[in-house]
């Protein structure tokens, strides 16, 4: 009887991660239960790389959207990359204690703040500053990538600044003594022995982009078509179905299940990566 009790907690803790699995195994079936049909019919070829989005003629072609997120996705990167990167270096290695302790709060208050409020704020202060000083309508790829930019920063120098903080002092010493400077030691042995961690980083930050709906809806311009520079409107997978789920039906509801499942495809994948990348970085 002790012994049954000793293994009940492991038990139910087992039921509780179970049922959380099965929610998420649910949410996969159902999106390809929804999605499957219409790639069936329309071809995956088809669905994946046309170019014409019109649901009400039957055309169901996502590679806009497809390059609209890829097209954010890298302007983030490229904005907010280097940023939480410099972000990590600085409070690891030279914040003072007290500029620490109200710098890492204040990082970790901006994941918290609702993607909405993000959107209200690019929409009211960088969609007008980039239509007055860079040209363009202001709703573009450009005011999504700095909105998205800001957003990923949390998750980049988190994860990063834990695998600048796990390497062995060792490394650090070492370099000191032979004569190199704290930022010499920085570039040139703490950041690639923590290269797998901060690609880790920057994956899983990338996959927060991607994943992103509100925000980019408010600031991004939603033109179903393929951007040609920066300064364009564009529309991403997440908030095509965003917009259009309300109002679907039929072959077109289908489609937005079936972008669904593109979006999981990526998501899944991009996350797959930054998990091996970290045990790599871990062994």
């Amino acid at each position: 009887m002790k012994r049954l009790l000793d293994r009940l907690p492991g038990f139910i803790f087992l039921l509780i991660a179970l049922s959380a699995l099965s929610a998420l195994a649910l949410i996969i079936v159902f999106i390809f239960y929804e999605g499957i049909p219409i790639i069936a019919k329309v071809g995956l070829g088809q669905f994946t790389l046309g170019m014409s989005w019109a649901p009400g003629k039957g055309e169901f072609g996502i590679l806009p959207m497809i390059i609209g997120t890829v097209s954010v996705t890298l302007g983030a990167a490229a904005l907010g990359v280097p940023v939480a990167i410099l972000t990590s270096i600085f409070l690891t290695e030279f914040a003072p204690a007290a500029v620490s302790r109200i710098v890492r709060p204040a990082i970790q208050l901006l994941a918290g703040i609702p993607s909405v409020v993000y959107g209200f704020w690019g929409l009211t202060f960088i969609v007008p500053y980039i239509r007055l000083w860079i040209g363009g309508p202001g709703l573009s790829v450009l005011a999504g990538s700095v909105i998205l930019a800001i957003m990923i920063l949390p998750t980049v120098i988190s994860i990063t600044e834990v695998s600048l903080l796990a390497l062995p002092r060792t490394y650090k010493e070492g370099s000191l003594a032979i004569g190199a400077t704290q930022w010499q030691t920085v570039w040139s042995v703490q950041l690639p022995a923590a290269r797998s961690g901060i690609m880790a980083a920057v994956i899983l930050g990338v996959g927060r982009a991607v994943g992103e709906t509100m925000a980019v809806i408010m600031v991004l311009g939603n033109a179903v078509a393929l951007p040609e520079s920066i300064l364009d409107p564009a529309r991403t997978l997440t908030t095509n179905i965003g917009i259009e789920m309300g109002y679907a039906s039929g072959d077109h509801q289908q489609a937005l299940f079936a972008t669904g499942i593109v979006l999981l495809v990526i998501v899944m994948s991009l996350n797959s990566i930054a998990q091996a990348t970290l045990k790599r970085s871990q062994r």
